[in-house]
């Protein structure tokens, strides 16, 4: 069992992370830290917990790419099933015991997610997403995923490390969403498996990393594109190219205010796998309108609205 663990800096978050792994009751792991460069206080905990082959350190130069401090530290990891644990989350003491029980049973399931709660800064409690009811999705999730139904936290996640690398890990072109994309991969090719218990604790502060609309809309258009190659079934294909269709829609959307070019040549190429889903063509006349408007105009018409949302939410 390897326990994958990213970091930089945020020691202070480091240490109960690192706490959490070695409280498991499941004691057949080990833990593997990829560091981003992080600051001269953190290399110097880090040291004191070196000691292959149950704790390995890897120091890496600082790119700020999740998914390839990620992706080097599964390519150090040597157990049949891989777990991920951020650097400011904890796991609860049965996490791994009871995911791996699950995946034992012969179900043929080669990945599991339990459920989450979520902490603040200092470890207390912090309400659940408001307005959204946890359901433990499981079996053939894909379609659910596609319309971005099944909370997945990273840190809930164990996966076979063979299912892991046939899929690819971490997409590292991918700035955001990196997680997502690899369970909609994960999905193509196996069910998954659930533990309807909060075994997770992910803790919200302000260092949380996070991409704006453009970047996350383009990171989820590149991970759909992906997904029709991988998809077989023709019912399901559908589905994928549906959504992609829609996302290609909602990234024109956002791009319209910057280069138009690539805009224009967005929708051209969206209109090849998207002319049959009456929801592109219904959609698809806002954005040519956005697309032929003087740009002072469009720019009149986006502050305009910013103004009303404004007095809306004062």
């Amino acid at each position: 069992m390897s326990v994958i663990l990213p970091t930089f800096n945020r020691l202070k978050y480091l240490r109960p992370a690192v706490e959490s792994v070695f409280a498991q009751t499941f004691s057949d792991w080990e833990l593997i830290i990829a560091d981003d460069g992080s600051d001269e206080e953190t290399r110097a905990f880090l040291a004191t917990l070196h000691q292959p082959p149950r704790i390995k350190v890897i120091s890496l130069s600082h790119t700020g790419n999740p998914s390839a401090v990620r992706n080097a530290a599964i390519h150090e990891s040597a157990g049949e099933y891989v777990a991920f644990l951020d650097s400011d989350d904890l796991w609860l003491t049965t996490k791994l015991e009871r995911q791996i029980a699950g995946l034992r049973r012969g179900s043929g399931r080669r990945w599991s997610y339990t459920g989450c709660s979520l902490i603040d800064s200092a470890g207390g409690p912090r309400p659940y997403s408001a307005g959204r009811q946890w359901i433990p999705y499981q079996g053939p999730i894909l379609e659910r995923l596609l319309a971005n139904e099944p909370e997945i936290w990273t840190p809930a996640v164990l996966v076979e490390r063979r299912l892991l690398l046939e899929v690819g890990a971490f997409d590292e072109r991918l700035p955001v969403f990196e997680d997502y994309d690899l369970w909609l991969r994960l999905a193509c090719y196996s069910d998954v498996d659930v533990i309807d218990e909060p075994l997770i604790r992910v803790r919200l502060h302000d260092q949380h990393y996070s991409g704006d609309g453009l970047v996350m809309l383009a990171s989820r258009h590149g991970s759909l594109g992906k997904l029709r190659t991988l998809v077989t079934d023709s019912r399901l294909r559908r589905a994928v190219e549906h959504r992609y269709a829609q996302c290609t829609l909602e990234l024109a959307n956002a791009r319209v205010h910057g280069d138009r070019l690539r805009t224009a040549m967005l929708l051209a190429k969206g209109c090849a796998h998207a002319w049959r889903f009456p929801d592109w063509w219904m959609g698809l006349p806002r954005v040519l309108l956005k697309l032929m408007m003087p740009r002072v105009v469009l720019g009149a018409l986006r502050a305009g609205r910013a103004v009303a949302n404004r007095r809306m939410h004062s």
